[in-house]
């Protein structure tokens, strides 16, 4: 069997000096005794599992990567090395505001990074408390435009359906993240997850009512200012889409290393361990599938639909040598305007992107290919 080659790779560092109160992510209380031998077995894991792919993506996710000393900035940045880069590379990194100096933009373009990646979440303060966060809109300001004099390429997440937040509230925040001028801004509505603070403490979610307001209301004004929405939650400016994440969507291959991460091979799943204790002594795989047909179709479905150009039709048929009419009964779902086709996408119109989830699994319910 011929192998498939591997042009992403998604890298974990599961390190926060505080934990957001709604953040079920993998992770740790940053702890330096931990760090080192943590950082030792992730270049053990990639030694062993990188096949010396030339990749197009690489993404330093977390936890937050930017908690690190410079000390270990430096270490994970040289075992990172081994990975080949293709010319036309995106390297993202992912910082919180209070982390951005000059120092750490200097390590990380010196170290060919060309994206940052900023969780902002809001401006307005009074969410300091139920977020856990520091939230400081100066100081936010600041350096979101420091990092602009070292990249040009940076996302900025915006949290929207907090506890209590009405339509001029985000009103307010949109308007404060479209002056900071960004090329991306992902948006991202409060859950409230099992295990995280919010959810002990028993704080509940905005109605959907309200929540569909506030996704079209994004939609629209950032549609307004310049930026595409080419994903249920992603907007960009023209040229500045996230390729890593385009990898995802689209059902590719790609490599994950470390606490928690996951990675898609051939035709299997792997889910890295999230016990910190597990993975420093080496017991890395927690879970690994491997998918039959109808399990990759059902995948590409259900990721290509996020994007809001849908499936493509000719990507499909070369991928899985059926064509998507033949392997799904969607006629239905059409006449109900939940989903529109042209001669090469099938896709969720915009107006229905807020139930995508209940669309999508109409679509996998209908598949028929036995």
């Amino acid at each position: 069997m011929i192998r498939k080659s591997i042009k992403s790779c998604y890298i974990h560092i599961p390190f926060c000096k505080k934990i957001c109160s709604y953040c079920d992510f993998c992770k740790n209380f940053y702890n330096d005794n931990i760090i080192d031998s943590y950082l030792n077995s992730l270049e053990k894991e990639i030694k062993k599992i990188y096949k010396g792919d030339i990749l197009n993506t690489i993404y330093i996710g977390g936890g937050t990567p930017s908690s690190l000393s410079i000390t270990n900035l430096e270490k994970l940045f040289n075992m990172l090395k081994i990975f080949k880069l293709s010319n036309n590379y995106e390297y993202t990194f992912e910082c919180n505001y209070e982390d951005i100096n000059d120092e750490l933009l200097n390590i990380l373009k010196t170290n060919k990074v060309n994206r940052l990646s900023i969780g902002i979440q809001t401006f307005n303060e009074k969410y300091s408390k139920v977020l856990n966060r520091n939230i400081n809109k100066t100081e936010i300001i600041k350096k979101v435009f420091l990092a602009k004099k070292y990249f040009n390429n940076i996302n900025i997440d915006l949290m929207y359906a907090l506890p209590n937040q009405n339509i001029e509230d985000l009103k307010k925040d949109l308007k404060e993240f479209i002056k900071l001028d960004i090329t991306h801004i992902s948006t991202y509505s409060l859950i409230v997850e099992e295990h995280t603070k919010l959810y002990i403490d028993k704080i509940k979610e905005v109605s959907d009512d309200i929540q569909s307001d506030m996704y079209y209301l994004i939609v629209k004004t950032l549609k307004e200012n310049g930026y595409n929405h080419y994903e249920i939650s992603n907007f960009s400016k023209e040229g500045y889409f996230s390729k890593h994440n385009l990898t995802y969507w689209n059902n590719d291959n790609y490599y994950g290393f470390g606490l928690g991460a996951s990675s898609f091979m051939g035709n299997k799943r792997i889910d890295n361990t999230r016990s910190i204790n597990n993975y420093i002594n080496g017991k890395i795989i927690m879970n690994e599938d491997s998918l039959d047909t109808e399990g990759l179709i059902k995948d590409e479905v259900m990721l290509s639909l996020r994007k809001t150009s849908g499936i493509n039709k000719k990507v499909f048929y070369n991928k899985y040598n059926k064509k998507i009419s033949d392997v799904f009964n969607y006629k239905d779902i059409l006449k109900n305007n939940l989903l529109e086709e042209n001669d090469n996408y099938l896709f969720i119109p915009e107006d229905k992107l807020f139930i995508s989830n209940e669309i999508i699994l109409q679509l996998l319910d209908s598949y028929i290919l036995n």
